[in-house]
């Protein structure tokens, strides 16, 4: 018999599937419909199931008989696809434990070396005392699936694997709250997504082509696809692009944002009119100079010497605020707000004066994350220039980006690990985050501050960077700190920063 070989046989996210579920401990897929995945993960559970040495039984859970029938349809599918000798699919009663005058149908196959696929009843009492590989499959529909999660992770004490495959079924679903535990770096578990989209672009539609003996081409490929998201008709976001439904409102609620609010934490504000940016360079610095002397100074020497610090600068020349929100990590990991600093209408190069200051004299420095978009760029590079990649990143803000960062942030909101001021402008700033696609991304809109000022949403940006910026490794030290006499000494042009034509 030929060797079997999966490139051939499985689309590109379905070769993902069988990598990843074989090689971790707990595998959750995110999925359109009829992208194909409970056939791929009959193969796996052939994979696992038939070897001769280190095999596990397979136990799968589906919501309903036909799930588990056709499951263990495909599993005898494959097992002659790949070779593998195993009995005829066999119906057999289930014995439920608490309720022993139940009967319950189930279905299974057995392999060669005495291992089976077993496709069990969606109970998670049906799990007690088993050992092996779990698929659950459609978890998002399944009756109790916090307790039959329960039930399949216990397990993984003595090495077992657990594969969960699922559309959404709604933003307040366990399937979805487990998702967003992973993406907040709660549970450490291997996630892969798939939407429609996504399987089309890796040949869905071929293969459903080449199965039905039809020819390819660009123009039928996009017609169906049209008629599929015009049959899913309002379900289609939640059904075929995995966005979860009723997910459209706050990201961050007024709620979890409030209760890490305190009202001593410092909130710095410095504006300049328009005209400061036509005055000469060395007035510019020494008002940036002395402003730094009379209020920066101050504070950061108030800050905990001992313990590491960080921040989060978001760019802003006009129209927007530049937010800087500097933080300091303690020895419970959570993240204390030393102060925030908003910036108005400030030219780049004193803008950068005050990040270098701010940089040079935070006690044990670790790193800084500058939003480098547009003219932010023009910052985020001359930092990481003077730095060094080691203690400042540039971070071009973008929708995968948010994707990844912005769930590790509201868990540290949501578990009351960070502070921050308690500040009306700031909070106002949080509720403008809003899910696009699934995605929680600052809206395009404008609000206005307690004086008539435009806001973006800049000082939640400065805070999920802050946060970012001190989950990383950084500099063990930066020696700073310079007193009032070595700032006085300082030449003026020292830290200037010069642009080419163009800048302003």
């Amino acid at each position: 018999m030929e060797e079997f070989q999966p490139d051939k046989v499985f689309l590109s996210y379905q070769q993902l599937l069988s990598k990843t579920a074989i090689s971790s401990p707990v595998t959750v897929v995110e999925k359109s419909r009829r992208t194909g995945y409970s056939w791929a993960a009959a193969a796996v559970a052939v994979f696992v199931t038939s070897p001769a040495e280190k095999a596990q039984t397979t136990y799968y859970m589906g919501y309903d008989y036909e799930m588990a029938r056709e499951f263990i349809q495909y599993v005898g599918e494959w097992a002659k696809k790949i070779g593998e000798a195993c009995s005829e699919a066999e119906e057999y009663v289930f014995k439920d434990p608490d309720n022993p005058d139940k009967d319950i149908k189930a279905f299974r196959v057995t392999f060669a070396n005495g291992k089976e696929v077993v496709a069990l009843p969606s109970v998670a009492r049906a799990l007690r005392g088993k050992q092996g590989f779990v698929i659950i499959d459609e978890a998002a529909f399944h009756d109790d699936l916090k307790e039959v999660l329960k039930a399949a992770f216990a397990l993984l004490i003595w090495g077992g694997q657990v594969l969960i495959i699922s559309t959404h079924n709604g933003e307040d679903n366990p399937f979805n709250e487990l998702i967003k535990d992973i993406r907040a770096g709660k549970s450490p578990y291997k996630l892969l997504r798939c939407t429609f989209d996504d399987a089309l672009r890796q040949g869905l539609y071929k293969r459903i082509c080449q199965k039905q003996g039809k020819e390819w081409n660009r123009e039928a490929e996009e017609q169906w696809k049209a008629d599929i998201y015009k049959f899913y008709g309002d379900s289609a976001a939640e059904e075929l692009d995995c966005i979860p439904a009723n997910g459209s409102g706050n990201y961050f609620s007024r709620l979890i944002i409030e209760q890490c609010m305190l009202s001593d934490i410092p909130v710095l504000e410095l504006s300049v009119k328009p005209e400061f940016t036509a005055e000469p360079s060395e007035t510019r610095v020494q008002f940036v100079k002395d402003w730094i002397e009379d209020n920066l100074q101050p504070v950061i020497e108030t800050m905990n010497p001992n313990l590491p610090s960080g921040f989060g600068f978001d760019f802003g020349r006009s129209g927007d605020l530049s937010v800087c929100a500097v933080l300091q990590e303690d020895a419970g990991l959570n993240l204390k707000t030393a102060f925030v600093l908003e910036i108005r209408n400030m030219p780049h190069e004193q803008q950068w004066q005050i990040a270098d200051y701010i940089t040079a004299h935070l006690p044990l420095f670790r790193f800084a994350a500058y939003d480098a978009r547009g003219n932010g760029s023009y910052l985020a590079e001359v930092a990481c220039q003077k730095y060094g990649a080691a203690a400042v990143e540039e971070v071009m803000l973008s929708t995968q980006w948010y994707s990844q960062n912005m769930p590790k942030a509201k868990a540290y909101f949501e578990e009351k690990r960070v502070s921050l001021p308690r500040n009306a402008n700031i909070l106002n700033d949080f509720k403008i985050v809003k899910l696009a696609k699934g995605v929680p991304t600052v809206a395009d809109v404008r609000t206005k501050d307690d004086k008539g000022n435009k806001r973006h949403g800049d000082s939640c940006i400065a805070f999920v960077l802050g946060i970012y910026a001190m989950s990383r490794e950084g500099m063990p030290v930066y020696e700073g700190a310079m007193s009032k006499k070595d700032l006085h000494d300082t030449d003026d042009d020292e830290n200037e920063f010069e642009f080419a034509e163009g800048t302003y």
